[in-house]
């Protein structure tokens, strides 16, 4: 279903029978040579603009090209302007829409967080991949357009297949495969062993100008384990939700456990990302409810007043899955938050027609954007 967002009426959209959440189709799918087949905009912020058009930040992520990051205008259900962002080792190209500076080359980034810390200071956080790199890096901006990386060598995170992330600095057996760790630059440090983390980080600017920072923490069990499942992409291994504070969103401190499955879970279920939406009445979390041997990924809503202590009251899909043949029917992941406008919230969120470990699939594997709104999202 395409939405027409000129002529869209709520009533008229798909309902969703899980709570009051109403599908409303397609926003963008992947139409050009740079994305591929897959596009997401897992933990990427959607801005409302003027007359019914929006800034929605995503990213290219097919494995067989470049990953690529891509910024998105318009008015949903209307064809969008797309701008990929150009990337260099130098300084960011002033003449592109969009550009990131100060990333080596080679480096290539994904699950953009854009956070506007005011007019004239504009964050992105993201995932890096290159030849031995997984972290996750900042890039600061004057205008909210072009980026320069602060520093690549020393980043927020360290995903545990990283090169600085060498036993002695904590590892600790939990590497998933073997890359080169040797040619590694004289002046990089060894990754801090907690800040060691998987990947899906989402962070948050709070009221009183501090920060938090949401990721899966890791926990290693071994095959006699009865939640131990062969055909995961991390068999062995368990994703549980861990917090982390910072004064100024560059320097992490205090992790702490939040959310992990109990003994009312399934023992399959594994929490793979939290996107948090701050309302006045607190903290509605967005968890990645998985469903390991199903491969399956669900939205699942959560709430807190501190975002440590969660309250899972429901503990299944907030947002359905699409039928067996629409492009959500596996796997749907959250954005960076939900957004209040015009009296209803809207969730633009990535739909997978294929399970997480890209195995099972119904038709041709691909992702899209797609659209969702709700009148409430509290309790």
């Amino acid at each position: 279903m395409k939405l027409n967002w000129k002529n869209m009426k709520i009533e008229n959209s798909l309902f969703n029978s899980v709570t009051n959440w109403q599908k409303h189709g397609i926003v963008l799918e992947p139409t050009e040579p740079w994305e591929g087949s897959f596009i997401q905009n897992l933990f990427c912020t959607a801005e409302p603009l003027d007359k019914n058009s929006w800034r929605i930040w995503y990213s290219a992520s097919d494995h067989s090209l470049p990953y690529a990051l891509a910024v998105a205008e318009g008015i949903p259900g209307q064809r969008l302007r797309r701008h990929q962002v150009q990337l260099s080792a130098g300084s960011p190209d002033e003449s592109a829409p969009y550009s990131l500076g100060n990333l080596p080359e080679g480096w290539r980034p994904v699950q953009p967080v854009y956070l506007r810390l005011s007019d004239t200071h504009h964050r992105l956080y993201f995932w890096a991949h290159g030849p031995g790199v997984v972290r996750y890096l900042i890039a600061e901006s004057s205008d909210g357009c072009h980026y320069t990386v602060l520093d690549p060598l020393r980043p927020c995170l360290w995903h545990i297949n990283d090169r600085a992330a060498i036993d002695e600095a904590g590892a600790q057996g939990l590497t998933l495969w073997k890359i080169d760790k040797g040619n590694r630059p004289a002046d990089e440090p060894d990754a801090d062993p907690g800040l060691l983390v998987n990947d899906a980080t989402n962070v948050y600017r709070l009221m009183d100008g501090t920060f938090e920072l949401y990721t899966p923490g890791l926990i290693r069990i071994p095959q006699s384990d009865p939640r131990y499942i062969a055909h995961d992409n991390a068999a062995g291994l368990l994703r549980v939700i861990d917090r982390l504070e910072s004064s100024d969103g560059v320097h992490w401190k205090n992790r702490q456990r939040v959310i992990e499955r109990d003994a009312e879970d399934p023992l399959d279920l594994q929490f793979y990302h939290l996107a948090v939406t701050h309302t006045p009445n607190g903290r509605v979390g967005m968890l990645g409810h998985y469903r390991v041997k199903a491969q399956t990924m669900d939205i699942e809503r959560c709430f807190s007043d501190d975002g440590v202590s969660w309250r899972r009251p429901e503990r299944k899909a907030w947002l359905s899955l699409g039928q067996t043949g629409e492009v959500d029917s596996y796997c749907i992941y959250p954005p960076h938050a939900l957004v209040r406008h015009e009296k209803r919230w809207w969730l633009f969120y990535t739909g997978f027609n294929c399970g997480h470990n890209m195995q099972e699939t119904h038709g041709k594997k691909r992702s899209v954007i797609m659209l969702a709104s709700c009148a409430e999202i509290e309790e």
